[in-house]
């Protein structure tokens, strides 16, 4: 069986989120399955480049990870012409001009998103890559997740009838930093650094409502500074200058609403640290990161209203697993290996630059109704 090299310039991973599931659980975890099985039986075999600032830093993630190559100069590693792809998981404020200089050099590129801090910076990376005839792909993760995987097979297996809503809640309480250390970086919480939950989170709403429920048509938001101050990692006091909860509501094609609350300021009571719930005509489930659970129209309980008495229904009890019929892959990983097809065998891959785009044009929008306090339209997105 014939293998081929894949040379992955892979930026920014010394990070939690790159290290732990772009580097060890997706492009690690591919090299030690034997690479990306394409069609023709040929098996692609990534051979990674770790790319960023701490040389130490550097050092040390490759040699517990096995990997033989890094490098703290990005040029140089953009100009080997061996290495063919270029994926970003730093600063979002850095993606554009990291971006630009790949695709200037021919490289193919794939990267986190936000893809950047504005709808124009943007579109101006998908034009670019549109011009230099480069392959381009942007992580949206959540769509294979176990829990919407299972949730998006009740959807096209008819299960629930006309759906009617969604509702979405996101978040947990991220400390402040003061008496107990924050489990989010500080910048988070800073505008001027990129911060605010409402550019980290509504890129991924985007993708999601847009998938499974239908195209965002247009999205009222409120957001919040419940958080005035907080304390960095050296554990300085710093002003809290972005926000840390959104609460939206969205209208998607086809008439279905969605609310989504987004929040590092809240105790979670609830299955997981994300949950969907969608109500339908014929039947309602709820997903979670790995669960969902649902209830159709013959097993809906049939309560009354009386506040005068304790309720009798064990609501939670009334919901039936969904079983996982198939084996689910890290999430990161299964559009990973997607995107490296699609590389290699020009196999269909939809979650372009373009859709990156669309993040931030939901973004922008979401800004702008919390300023004017009203609903705003999200047209259709022209390139």
């Amino acid at each position: 069986m014939a293998e081929k090299r894949l040379g992955i310039i892979m930026n920014g991973v010394t990070g939690r989120m790159g290290t732990h599931q772009h580097l060890a659980r997706s492009i690690c975890a591919i090299r030690e399955q034997g690479g990306v099985r394409l069609a023709d039986g040929t098996r692609i075999m990534p051979d990674p480049m770790l790319v960023g600032r701490n040389p130490e830093k550097l050092k040390s993630l490759a040699k517990a990870h096995g990997v033989e190559r890094w490098s703290a100069s990005l040029d140089e590693a953009l100009a080997n012409k061996s290495d063919t792809v270029f994926f970003d998981a730093a600063s979002t404020q850095l993606r554009p001009s990291v971006l630009k200089k790949a695709i200037a050099a021919g490289k193919h590129v794939y990267c986190e998103k936000p893809v950047a801090t504005s709808l124009a910076e943007a579109l101006g990376l998908y034009r670019a890559a549109r011009a230099a005839r480069v392959k381009h792909g942007v992580v949206q993760d959540k769509l294979w997740l176990p829990g919407l995987l299972k949730l998006k097979m009740l959807i096209d297996s008819g299960f629930f009838g006309r759906i009617l809503s969604v509702r979405g809640e996101f978040g947990y309480w991220v400390f402040e930093g003061d008496w107990q250390p924050a489990q989010r970086p500080s910048w988070n919480y800073r505008k001027e650094d990129g911060g605010g939950i409402i550019l980290d989170m509504l890129c991924h709403w985007r993708y999601v409502l847009d998938n499974l429920f239908g195209e965002v048509k247009s999205v009222s938001c409120l957001g919040a500074k419940h958080i005035p101050q907080r304390w960095d990692e050296a554990g300085k006091r710093y002003a809290a200058t972005a926000d840390d909860a959104a609460y939206a509501t969205f209208l998607l094609a086809g008439g279905v609403i969605a609310q989504i609350n987004s929040s590092w300021c809240v105790r979670v009571r609830r299955d997981d640290l994300v949950t969907f719930q969608v109500d339908g005509t014929h039947g309602s489930a709820v997903a979670g990161l790995t669960q969902c659970r649902s209830q159709a129209r013959v097993n809906t309980p049939k309560p009354v209203w009386n506040p005068d008495v304790p309720q009798t229904i064990d609501f939670f009890d009334t919901w039936q697993d969904v079983p996982a019929n198939a084996a689910y892959d890290n999430a990161f990983k299964a559009q990973w290996e997607l995107y490296i097809r699609h590389l290699c065998e020009n196999a269909p891959f939809k979650w372009t630059l373009l859709e990156g785009a669309k993040g931030l044009q939901l973004v922008e929008c979401a800004w702008k109704s919390w300023k004017q306090r009203r609903w705003i339209d999200v047209p259709a997105l022209k390139a």
